[in-house]
């Protein structure tokens, strides 16, 4: 078992976190920028960052996308096999990650409507849009924060556990 004061699995916890609070940023970032353009009527030109607010959504959602694939096929499979009782509790975190994933669809697909048509409508749908998805974002890594960080803190023996898992992509 891991120990109570330390260990890898712990480390491990704490990574998780810091990778869903560079997610967080990320999110973040994105809606700023989008109110910045929307209150000088840039629209989908350029966000803070020089970059067309497409290409911000499609690396914000990729970042995302990302982060969740590396749960699911490296965190949460290695959780199962050392937990076998939380096997409930990540089907329903793998089942949020497809949520969120058609939600990241539905967000890319509208920043390419703004680019492409110039419409305020479009952008002030992609604001909306993101304004649910940081929601939603919020209470997954709350809970996944809460039940699989205290499973890594307490309950999981230290072992061979994928790093690339908390190694969310750079926009």
């Amino acid at each position: 078992m891991a120990s109570q004061d330390g260990g890898r699995t712990v480390a491990l916890s704490r990574q998780l976190s810091l990778a869903h609070d560079e997610l967080r940023r990320l999110i973040d970032d994105l809606k700023h920028d989008l109110k910045d353009d929307l209150k000088s009527g840039a629209g989908h030109r350029r966000t803070g960052g020089g970059r067309t607010l497409a290409a911000h959504c499609l690396a914000f959602c990729g970042a995302l996308e990302a982060h969740h694939r590396g749960e699911d096929e490296g965190l949460f499979a290695q959780l199962v096999r050392e937990r076998p009782d939380l096997a409930g509790t990540v089907a329903k975190l793998v089942e949020d990650h497809g949520m969120i994933s058609s939600i990241l669809t539905r967000v890319a697909e509208l920043a390419r409507q703004a680019a492409t048509t110039g419409d305020r409508g479009a952008d002030e749908a992609v604001r909306r849009e993101l304004d649910g998805l940081a929601a939603i974002m919020e209470s997954h890594f709350r809970y996944e924060e809460r039940v699989i960080g205290a499973a890594l803190d307490r309950t999981v023996p230290d072992g061979d556990w994928p790093e690339r898992v908390f190694r969310p992509v750079r926009t």
